[in-house]
């Protein structure tokens, strides 16, 4: 293969990289999930009804941005043996 150019069977492969709008979707519930353990840890109930309602929003905000449409399922490989994954 020439230096620059794909070969076929990597130009279909696609990418896991993700939109940026799923990737906010997921920031907000990780935040969302470490202000609940934070308020969780320091016994402040408020900090964990907060940090559970920023989850809630991020999941919604995943439902609308589709971030399920981001997988991208690769070609299956064929001819991979055992040794191979060494």
């Amino acid at each position: 293969m020439v230096e620059g150019k794909k070969s076929e069977h990597t130009e279909n492969l696609g990418s896991h990289g993700g939109r940026a709008s799923s990737w906010l979707a997921v920031t907000v519930m990780l935040v969302g999930t470490v202000l609940a353990g934070f308020g969780l840890t320091v016994a402040n109930w408020t900090l964990v009804w907060i940090g559970a309602g920023l989850f809630v929003v991020g999941g919604i905000l995943a439902l609308v941005f589709d971030i399920f449409t981001d997988v991208v399922i690769d070609a299956p490989r064929v001819g991979m043996r055992a040794e191979d994954h060494r």
